[in-house]
């Protein structure tokens, strides 16, 4: 692995980015065999049955996040698996620096799996023990293994971030992708009204089978403005977010796959009094409550598609097709 075995022991099957492409990610990638992870003192491994993929690997090949000098990079920070006593358990991709106490999300110094350690597309994994929760009976691993980003993403900005009491409205942009799914089927199961946004009529169609009260065309005018948008497209749908919201309204931001919004609209922001939050991934404590919650309420991760790690790329490609409805699903 061009010179960085100190990192690894003997093989297990994976998935690396060998080189960036800003233009054609999914070329950047490599699925084979490469060392298994070191075990640093202090930390533990996992035997991984299932991991999801995000669009931050995706970005990944395309070098953000990345120095060259890391290459190659195990990708992923998605994981269910088998941890070394043998229990079933998620893995926390939130790494944080040594020491840190409180929310792992405003850690200056906090790192992704795949960022500065090697990531969970693989069989192999090693991590803190802290960031280890357990897996309910209850979810297979394919549906543990969705929860830790976008699950975890979208129950942070629902019931953390934005404020909104149950029997409030609150408009999903860009119905479709895991966070968007994910925040539809909780927001459901919690008692908002969730509304959704998307281009494609068929989308349209399977958020308001998830749960989504009503779902419109992305831009179109709604019947009511709403409590809080639930924001991670960015520069297409920004203006509409905006606009959509009622005077003291909120939205929380956890991403832009469209690219940012420099014209900002303040003069809205400050006339009306709106919020804006970011939201970035989620703490530990808060992932072992969204596991008791999807047990309780049976929502469930959409799955769009399952492969073998083994035909990893075929998922990156439908994830970078668009045509996404809910995760991508890699077995080992």
């Amino acid at each position: 692995m061009n010179g960085r075995g100190d990192r690894y022991g003997a093989a297990m099957l994976a998935v690396t980015a060998q080189r960036f492409s800003p233009d054609d990610p999914v070329s950047a990638l490599e699925v084979g065999r490469v060392p298994d992870p070191d075990v640093p003192d202090g930390w533990t491994s996992v035997s991984i049955r299932a991991t999801a993929l995000n669009h931050h690997d995706l970005w990944s090949l395309r070098g953000v996040g990345l120095r060259a000098e890391q290459l190659p990079m195990v990708l992923g920070c998605d994981a269910a698996g088998v941890d070394e006593d043998g229990r079933e358990v998620l893995v926390h991709g939130v790494i944080s620096s040594p020491g840190w106490r409180g929310d792992e999300t405003l850690d200056p110094g906090r790192s992704l799996l795949s960022e500065r350690f090697p990531g969970t597309l693989a069989e192999r994994v090693a991590v803190p023990p802290a960031n280890l929760v357990p897996k309910p009976p209850e979810l297979s691993f394919e549906e543990a293994a969705c929860l830790p980003t976008a699950w975890l993403t979208a129950y942070r900005m629902l019931f953390t971030q934005s404020g909104v009491q149950p029997g409030g409205t609150v408009l999903v942009q860009g119905a479709g992708g895991g966070v968007s799914t994910a925040l539809i089927a909780l927001g459901s199961a919690a008692g908002y009204r969730m509304w959704a946004t998307s281009r494609d009529e068929g989308k349209r169609s399977r958020a308001v089978e998830l749960g989504a009260a009503q779902a419109f065309e992305i831009g179109a005018r709604l019947p009511e403005r709403v409590d809080a948008v639930m924001e991670t497209v960015g520069q297409a749908t920004w203006s509409h977010s905006l606009r959509a919201l009622r005077p003291g309204g909120t939205v929380v931001v956890s991403g832009a796959t469209s690219g940012p919004d420099p014209s900002a609209e303040l003069n809205r922001v400050f006339f009306l009094g709106l919020r804006v939050i970011g939201s970035t991934m989620g703490t530990r404590d808060e992932l072992e409550r969204l596991t008791r919650f999807v047990v309780r309420t049976r929502a469930r991760p959409v799955i769009d598609a399952t492969y073998p790690l083994a035909d990893a790329r075929s998922g990156f490609q439908r994830l970078a097709s668009g045509e996404v409805f809910g995760k991508i699903v890699f077995t080992t």
